[in-house]
């Protein structure tokens, strides 16, 4: 099966410390992964290599069969769809919504003097529609909660049509209402048969969406576990990740967790 992520014998070090690795590790077409872990555990370092943001400082990291270090990561960016706070700095401060998921058809962060075809403003609001906020296209990106923040976002993400989606705590911050249904709309999205091999990281195994086929979970930058859900999301692996007696309980495609 072909990967769109293959990293091999992967660590990052900054002042001398070890903070990833040495992470093996691949993702291939269709897969759907989860990556947990306490604070500190190189989550986000692993995210900034897979959205090539970040060198690895040894290893080998190929995504979408390009090696980082071999090829113009410009290239290989609108290829990525990305969703995460780091973003949300690089908006104009009066960008409306439509057009914050609009310029990704461009690879840009705001809205100039270019040209987009009726094509792609239909994509646009076709995918706010499908996250829940269409009815918001007009409105100041940072007049919005959270929650609707994070729904554009994903929208952007998806504008141009990624072969590798990655979202970046999606569900946090979220009420039980408001998780839910973006889990629900994560799973559709899913579901379709054109949907990217996706990668989010989370805190929380109840954000966990339903449709997610791989886990993968770290410890102080190395892996405790990987591979499917269901064999990585047991009480042992869970607990040795987080440092404490963890009971992890599974109803349908869906997880919850507890101290004990």
């Amino acid at each position: 099966m072909e990967s769109v992520l293959d990293f091999d014998a992967v660590t990052v070090t900054r002042g001398g410390k070890k903070i990833l690795g040495p992470l093996s590790w691949k993702v291939n077409i269709g897969e759907r992964w989860v990556v947990l872990g306490p604070n500190g555990a190189g989550k986000t370092t692993l995210f900034q290599i897979a959205a090539t943001q970040m060198h690895p400082t040894s290893g080998r990291a190929s995504i979408l069969g390009s090696t980082l270090g071999k090829v113009d990561v410009f290239e290989l960016r609108p290829r990525i769809g990305l969703m995460g706070n780091s973003l949300l700095g690089y908006f104009p401060e009066d960008e409306k919504v439509i057009d914050v998921v609009l310029t990704a058809a461009y690879g840009i962060l705001g809205r100039w003097r270019e040209d987009y075809e009726l094509w792609d403003e239909s994509r646009a609001v076709a995918l706010l529609t499908t996250l829940g906020v269409r009815e918001l296209a007009s409105r100041d990106f940072f007049t919005l909660s959270d929650g609707e923040k994070k729904r554009t976002m994903i929208a952007r993400a998806l504008m141009a049509n990624p072969e590798l989606l990655l979202l970046d705590e999606p569900a946090s911050g979220l009420d039980l209402g408001g998780r839910e249904d973006l889990l629900r709309r994560l799973e559709n999205l899913a579901n379709d048969e054109s949907a990217p091999a996706t990668l989010i990281i989370t805190h929380h195994i109840e954000e966990i969406p339903a449709s997610t086929t791989h886990a993968l979970l770290l410890r102080d930058g190395e892996v405790v576990a990987g591979g499917e859900i269901s064999e990585v999301l047991i009480d042992e692996y869970v607990s040795a990740a987080y440092g404490l007696p963890i009971k992890v309980t599974q109803i349908g495609n869906r997880f919850t967790a507890s101290s004990f």
